[in-house]
């Protein structure tokens, strides 16, 4: 009993000197008042405001009610001075909680102009940033103490809040609907003049981009196949074109590889950038004029913002600290998961060893964590046995079993799709030894990449050409679809063109490789 009381006055005690109980709040009340008077006086004065500062921020509830109205005469385009001001505020009954009609008046009496209304407004927004740390400390000091808490879900709670109060981004209960339209509107009005209607992360194939308009930020999306379809030379084909697609600002891109070590990726994406052969790469035995190929090709992807992480069986709790460090260090812009099935559930979340609701957790998580980092997020997932059983095996003919996976195949939890905004299936006939795809077109070294779930768009198949001897996708070109004749001129001379199955990733279009001539070229 008396170790009991010792304890209680040793936390009280403790308390006391964390949290320094009896100060007042930080807080800057003549600054408030000078940035509502500038508002007042000058009516641009809202569009440098407006980006630092919110209601919340205001630490006297006068002042927050008169911002909202301020901000409110805004977003309707109307005009803002003490007449609108007092008149929105009379309307919403908020005028006697203001200080009355002569309250705001005085406020202009408090400031000359807006020349300093911007650094005014970056303190009131500092002040409201150190209650926000003395809120969530106190937050996570009472939980702390409660016997009952779980520790790991405190850290990650107070991890999250602390990167919510650090991107100046901290979360409100709801949000007006007008205000949500009028970014929406915006937002489309800044991407009516994007070519091809991109509007998300692009992922480098001309035909994909079309059907998804780029992977969007926020976005969950899987990406499935049986082993050996080539799910990791996809993603890597896929991180490559994202981070440096944009040539002025390469995206930062972060891969956690559950499944391969960081050196064995390394190798892919050097084998595919190089365009030298794997098995070549694994033993070392180079030609010169390859080693000139391999470092002149790989210098531009070496000094890509692409980040490596790749520690086994790693757990949900792991991954949403190492992506929110990343995001605020390196400003990563898409998360690549290899695979989602490896991943581990929080131990707190699976207390009965259910796998099923283990995978369900990680869908969801990933699912939460794009939203709360605004990435997109593409998680591998390996497909059950059940698309080998309707077919496949070298026995299998075109359109009739031939392996093709639907969206019951994921494995261990129907939850992946309901939580994915997209489900993406790899899929290549040559794998079940099928020479013809459904149409009767060879299906030699090509590869089907089916959207089989898009909750914003459109489901479609797409063809890309698969380069196994470098681990790549690429897309096809357009000579994939005709047969060229061989030539025959006047003079006797002929000879055959033939395309290089080559693709150039520098090129920013379909790149059909260099024409070359059996015989002497007829121009």
């Amino acid at each position: 009993m008396a170790d009991i009381v010792a304890n209680r006055k040793k936390r009280t005690l403790t308390n006391a000197q964390i949290f320094e109980t009896g100060k007042l709040p930080p807080q800057a009340p003549e600054l408030e008042q000078a940035v509502l008077g500038a508002l007042l006086l000058e009516k641009d004065a809202i569009n440098i405001v407006a980006e630092v500062l919110k209601p919340d921020s205001f630490y006297d509830p006068k002042h927050k009610n008169i911002y909202e109205a301020i901000l409110n005469l805004w977003q309707n385009g109307s005009a803002v001075d003490i007449l609108t001001v007092s008149h929105e505020l009379k309307k919403k009954g908020n005028i006697e909680m203001s200080g009355g009609a002569y309250y705001v008046t005085s406020l202009t009496n408090r400031v000359a102009s807006a020349a300093n209304i911007e650094y005014h407004s970056r303190i009131i927004a500092q002040k409201f940033l150190q209650r926000e740390l003395i809120r969530i400390s106190g937050e996570i000091g009472t939980e702390a103490y409660e016997d009952g808490t779980d520790a790991f879900e405190l850290l990650d709670s107070a991890e999250r809040k602390l990167f919510e109060v650090s991107q100046g981004n901290i979360k409100k209960d709801y949000r007006n609907i007008s205000s949500v339209m009028q970014e929406a509107i915006n937002e489309i009005d800044e991407l009516r003049g994007k070519e091809g209607g991109l509007t998300g992360i692009p992922s480098g194939f001309s035909k994909l981009d079309r059907v998804t308009s780029g992977f969007q930020k926020s976005d969950l999306i899987i990406i499935a196949a049986r082993p050996g379809m080539g799910k990791t030379a996809f993603v890597l084909s896929v991180a490559r074109n994202a981070c440096l697609s944009n040539t002025e600002t390469p995206r930062a891109v972060a891969i956690f590889s559950l499944e391969m070590s960081s050196k064995q990726l390394a190798n892919r994406m050097i084998s595919a950038e190089a365009e030298i052969e794997s098995d070549k790469l694994k033993k070392g035995i180079l030609a010169d004029h390859e080693w000139q190929q391999l470092n002149s090709k790989i210098a531009k992807l070496s000094e890509a913002p692409i980040f490596i992480d790749d520690t086994p069986a790693i757990s949900v709790f792991e991954l949403r600290a190492k992506c929110r460090r990343l995001k605020q260090q390196n400003n990563i812009q898409m998360i690549i998961i290899d695979y989602l099935q490896l991943m581990r559930g929080d131990d707190s979340n699976n207390k009965n060893g259910n796998r099923e609701q283990e995978v369900s957790y990680i869908s969801r998580s990933l699912k939460a964590l794009a939203k709360e980092l605004d990435v997109p997020v593409l998680a591998l997932a390996q497909l059950s046995r059940q698309s080998e059983k309707r077919g496949g095996g070298g026995s299998a003919s075109p359109g009739t079993g031939t392996g093709r996976p639907i969206l019951s195949d994921l494995r261990e939890s129907g939850s992946i799709e309901q939580d994915a905004d997209m489900v993406m299936f790899i899929y290549r006939p040559q794998y079940y030894k099928l020479t013809e795809w459904d149409d009767g077109t060879p299906c030699a070294d090509e590869a089907e990449i089916m959207v089989a779930k898009h909750r914003n768009g459109e489901l479609h198949d797409v063809r890309l050409r698969f380069i196994g001897k470098y681990t790549k996708f690429a897309d096809k070109t357009d000579f994939d679809n005709y047969a060229i004749p061989d030539y025959n001129d006047n003079n006797g001379n002929n000879g055959t063109i033939t395309v290089s199955s080559s693709i150039n990733w520098d090129s920013d279009v379909d790149d059909e490789g260099p024409i070359t001539f059996n015989g002497d070229a007829p121009f």
